[in-house]
């Protein structure tokens, strides 16, 4: 049953929680131990899947709370922080990064930090984040900050979850990777300890982000019944 805020936080709770409960280094190891790896990888892609799928039924169900009234500027805020989006995802799903998931074996690379991951080790997540905060401001409902702000909090809190995870399980391996990249974009680039790989970042990635942005603008309302372009803009 769905249909009430608490049942939507109690899933997004789950959601959030599940990935940093299975993904701890003791509770994964201990899974790990006794049920082997691959199954452990399905058994984490099934509770997370599982989850995801309880709190959209959730966020669909919950009532309507208004915190903040809607505003032409605050819809104005998904609008101009998507590209962003659509290009982090885009990037951090299509370029080999040691933090993704087996990303470990690049430790062993005489380049291990490359492409967008000379501007931000974790693009994905900050991609999430930023989809994250933009809803919420647009939105202004309680449901809306339950769900997005536990996938932003999801996000961010990944991030340092991840750095703490490969810290403790390469040891002086990721020394390389913590010096010449940062989890905040261009940290390590204003500090000069990285140059922008453009090369490496290349032209179709950002394109086919902005394709992406594209889709999104075209079926946006016909998938979730909201028009993206917001009526005055």
């Amino acid at each position: 049953m769905t249909g009430t805020i608490g049942e939507l936080a109690l899933a997004t709770a789950f959601f959030v929680g599940a990935h940093f409960i299975l993904s701890s280094i003791p509770v994964r190891l201990g899974l790990v131990a006794l049920i082997g790896e691959n199954i452990f990888k399905m058994l984490y892609s099934l509770v997370v899947l599982a989850g995801f799928g309880w709190m959209l039924l959730g966020w669909r169900d919950a009532p309507y709370v208004e915190i903040w009234a809607q505003s032409l500027a605050l819809q104005h805020v998904p609008v101009f922080t998507m590209p962003f989006v659509c290009l982090l995802v885009v990037l951090g799903l299509t370029t080999r990064n040691v933090t993704a998931v087996g990303g470990e074996k690049l430790l062993d690379d005489l380049r291990p930090v490359r492409g967008i991951a000379t501007i931000t080790r974790h693009p994905f997540l900050w991609g999430v984040a930023l989809w994250g905060l933009s809803h919420i401001a647009a939105n202004g409902d309680l449901a809306g900050i339950v769900m997005f702000g536990g996938l932003t909090v999801l996000a961010l809190g990944g991030m340092a979850h991840i750095d703490h995870r490969r810290r403790e399980t390469t040891g002086a391996d990721w020394g390389p990777v913590a010096m010449t990249s940062s989890a905040i974009p261009f940290l390590a680039v204003i500090q000069g300890r990285s140059k922008i790989d453009w090369a490496g970042i290349g032209i179709t990635r950002p394109l086919a982000g902005l394709a992406l942005y594209v889709v999104i603008l075209l079926t946006h309302e016909l998938a979730f019944g909201v028009a993206v372009l917001p009526k005055g803009l």
